[in-house]
């Protein structure tokens, strides 16, 4: 049997795979544990990013080329827009002119010559990357989107988008949804309205074995307190990481603050005794540490919390967040503080108002034992759903 099985294996062919994302650090994360796992298996791999995931893509070890980032004052100009713009335009900005126009436009050349090359047999592309799509559809190639947010929140995107895509391939919106949706968002968060939804868990991290604590010396539970990689780059960051501080402050437990490598953490001083403030730190490793998880509701976050059977605080201020949010609170997993800004216009803030609001439902959390009930019922869900490797061997056998 497990020479016939060897034997097996041998004689699978290869494919050339190719994970194609956009310029957003946070796009790329889920496309990696595939090609690692199409790595493992044998395949070609390559990474097409644009240059402003460079150093990202250079850091996961596998093989990547540049396809191109869209000129800076056409993106400028949409972001200019964007800051005085209602929340309805601002999807429509983001969704169909900076994702489905200016980065399309820009990745096709690149990623045309980049095809001649490779000549991929297998796409996985995120979301929002639409070029990949258009040349698989050319050139009858099987593709398949990696999900980053809710399935419902992914679907509205593409539909603003198409009007600008389909003009490169008549119908690749269409053949998009009809492509697998690959998903690591657990079925009772995530109703999809793609016909082709797989869900799969991403392998686990090796955080256990690790000798590194990143929480504050002292007692208590560990807190884990983050607002992602795009929040600290906003002009509302001091102030809602000021909120976050004051509302730690004194409590019975150990807080770890990341606050992004572009922020600067003397601007936070002075910061409580029970408080320790990285830059950043593996997620893994935090999470195996804490108790509970304070975010503005990123999917990256939130579904790293839920999937270590962690409860949140959540802290929704612009994006999927609000929808997130919602969602895990739904499922008894997280408490959701509110702030000016959403569902309207501005982005949400978190300033001094809403102190009392954090610290009253940190310590709701940490006493109620049925928020974590909860996140462990999730986590439940999400480990039964299958390994990437396995979802991986399913799309290639077709």
């Amino acid at each position: 049997m497990g020479g016939d099985a060897a034997s097996h294996e041998r004689r699978r062919p290869a494919l050339r795979v190719l994970l194609a994302s956009t310029g957003l650090a946070g796009h790329l994360g889920p496309l990696l544990p595939f090609g690692e796992a199409a790595r493992r298996r044998g395949d070609e791999v390559l990474l097409a990013v644009p240059p402003a995931q460079a150093e990202l893509a250079q850091q996961s070890g596998l093989p990547w080329q540049l396809t191109a980032d869209p000129p800076r004052d056409r993106v400028a100009a949409v972001m200019e827009r964007f800051a005085n713009a209602t929340r309805r335009e601002r999807w429509a900005l983001i969704d169909r002119e900076l994702f489905g126009r200016l980065q399309t436009e820009a990745a096709l050349p690149a990623l045309e010559r980049l095809w001649q090359d490779f000549c991929p047999q297998l796409v996985l592309r995120e979301p929002c990357e639409y070029a990949s799509a258009v040349l698989a559809e050319r050139q009858h190639t099987p593709h398949h989107q990696v999900a980053i947010s809710l399935a419902e929140v992914e679907s509205a995107a593409l539909k603003l988008a198409a009007v600008a895509v389909d003009p490169h391939h008549e119908g690749v919106s269409a053949a998009i949804r009809r492509s697998g949706y690959l998903s690591r968002f657990p079925q009772s968060l995530d109703p999809s309205p793609y016909p082709r939804t797989l869900r799969y868990r991403e392998p686990e991290p090796a955080a256990a074995g690790s000798s590194q604590r990143w929480g504050p010396d002292g007692g208590g539970p560990l807190v884990y307190l983050t607002l992602g990689t795009m929040a600290p780059r906003l002009p509302a960051a001091a102030t809602a990481y000021r909120a976050l501080l004051e509302a730690v402050s004194g409590l019975p437990l150990r807080a770890l603050l990341t606050v992004g490598r572009t922020f600067e953490r003397e601007l936070l001083l002075p910061v409580p005794a029970n408080v320790r403030v990285e830059r950043w730190v593996p997620q893994a490793e935090a999470l195996a540490e804490a108790s509970l998880v304070v975010c503005h509701g990123g999917s990256g976050t939130t579904l790293g919390a839920l999937g270590a059977g962690l409860p949140l605080v959540m802290l929704p201020m612009f994006a999927d967040q609000l929808p997130n949010a919602a969602r895990a609170a739904r499922a008894g997993a997280a408490v959701v503080v509110r702030a000016p800004g959403l569902p309207g216009g501005p982005i949400a803030t978190f300033g001094p108002d809403q102190v009392a609001a954090i610290r009253a439902a940190i310590s709701r959390v940490l006493q109620d034992a049925e928020v974590t009930k909860a996140a462990r019922r999730v986590q439940a869900e999400m480990l039964g759903q299958p390994r990437v490797d396995q979802l991986l061997d399913r799309l290639a056998s077709g």
